[in-house]
């Protein structure tokens, strides 16, 4: 009874919703559930690629790599967001031209002994073209929600929509992980049926009602970036506190890109976990996420946004520090064809606690910088910035990975993190927050 009253009080506003509100959230939840099986899937990608096609370490790094580099054009295609007449038509075009070649996998054998590079690179490739269509995906969708949410909701609907997208990631991480141990070339019909569905959540997104006004300004290609680059160094320069923001999340991304393939290739290569052992510790952490998040949607639009920084950059560094121990204590036990090691449990608790939080930190966090109207300015200089460090922070893991080996790269991860909190914490001293 008490977990029932106490999501009664979490969620007893939804009756005070807006009708544009209730209806742009009916869309925006069936957009969450469907892109949760993909991410769900997506989740094992590094795992894919290493244990059933033979990926290499650098092609590993390139994977992680390829999700956030792509970001680097936000800032420059945002500019020509902002002058589409037609920017639902715009985003459904990207959908279906970055998503349909994903067919092409299930072309792929299904046999080891017919996997060869030539497969690994290619699904490098099909990944780097899917992910190409987020510049102008993130900063658009972004646009429609923070123009259809009041600001006093914004925070908690999208934290109720991510809560689903998590609960739908867990479970189809789970069987997915549970197919492909049976079967190592099962992703070979998955991927082929989530391009479909990715395609059809854009296409319940962009059903939400959004009155934009448009400015047609004619200019070309080159005028276009150098007025994108303006309008970013002008924000910049004049907004200090969302400086400091960036600045501090350059090193956090720095700690994270960096770590996350050396995690992956430490995960299989030095423990030797199967695809069931990587899906319930991502699974773990998605379920602690599940729970904290509609606390941290209504937090996150209270305090400054720095601060709320610092507790999840901080929850990172405690993930950093139990993997970095796993490498010393290796200490387990089987449960059914699981190996459970101790302070993988720990590293994945406090991992939970940061994917709860940078789920709204890095996604809507930047959008309370500034008015409705500059939320997708902010969001792209934002993702730019994410795009940015990804272009060489990936492999820059792997670098120190082969200089320093995997306790290293940790310790390294660690300092980043320790840099990134400094610097909120001075920055929160020295500048106020008008939210």
């Amino acid at each position: 009874m008490k977990i029932i009253h106490y999501i009664q009080s979490k969620t007893s506003f939804l009756f005070t919703l807006t009708p544009n509100e209730k209806q742009s959230f009916k869309f925006h939840l069936l957009y969450a559930m469907l892109d949760g099986l993909v991410l769900g899937a997506f989740a094992l990608n590094e795992f894919v690629l290493i244990k059933s096609l033979n990926g290499s370490d650098f092609q590993i790094a390139l994977l992680v790599q390829s999700s956030v580099i792509v970001l680097t054009f936000s800032i420059f295609l945002n500019e020509f967001l902002l002058r589409t007449l037609n920017k639902k038509r715009l985003i459904r075009r990207l959908a279906v031209i970055t998503r349909i070649p994903m067919l092409a996998i299930f072309f792929f054998p299904n046999r080891y002994a017919e996997v060869n590079y030539i497969h690994s690179t290619i699904f490098l490739m099909i990944f780097l073209l899917y992910y190409l269509a987020n510049p102008i995906i993130l900063p658009a969708i972004n646009q429609l929600l923070k123009n259809s949410y009041t600001n006093n909701n914004f925070g908690k609907l999208y934290s109720l929509s991510s809560v689903v997208n998590k609960i739908v990631m867990l479970v189809t991480t789970f069987f997915f992980g549970q197919l492909l141990d049976n079967d190592n070339f099962i992703f070979r019909y998955i991927y082929p049926f989530l391009a479909i569905l990715n395609i059809a959540a854009i296409f319940f997104l962009t059903k939400i009602k959004f009155i934009e006004d448009v400015v047609i300004i004619k200019t070309n290609f080159v005028t276009a970036i150098k007025s994108s680059l303006a309008r970013m160094r002008e924000i910049l320069k004049n907004n200090k506190s969302f400086r400091d923001f960036q600045t501090g999340f350059l090193f956090y991304g720095l700690a994270w890109l960096s770590t996350m393939a050396v995690i992956s290739i430490f995960l299989k290569k030095e423990l030797d976990l199967n695809y069931s052992s990587m899906s319930f510790y991502k699974n773990s952490y998605n379920i602690i996420a599940i729970i904290l998040l509609p606390y941290f949607g209504q937090l996150i639009g209270k305090i400054d946004p720095r601060r709320f920084a610092v507790f999840t950059f901080s929850m990172l560094g405690v993930f950093l520090f139990f993997i970095l121990l796993t490498e010393y204590y290796h200490d387990y036990f089987m449960l059914f064809n699981i190996k459970i090691y101790f302070t993988l449990i720990l590293a994945y608790l406090g991992y939970g606690i940061f994917a709860a939080s940078m789920e709204l930190l890095w996604a809507i966090g930047s959008t309370y910088f500034g008015d409705n109207s500059q939320a997708g300015n902010y969001h792209s200089i934002h993702i730019t910035m994410t795009g940015f460090r990804g272009s060489f922070a990936p492999i820059l893991g792997i670098i120190f990975l082969k200089f320093f080996s995997y306790t290293g790269v940790f310790l390294i991860g660690i300092f980043f993190i320790c840099i990134a909190v400094s610097i909120m914490i001075y920055s929160q001293k020295k500048s106020k927050f008008n939210n």
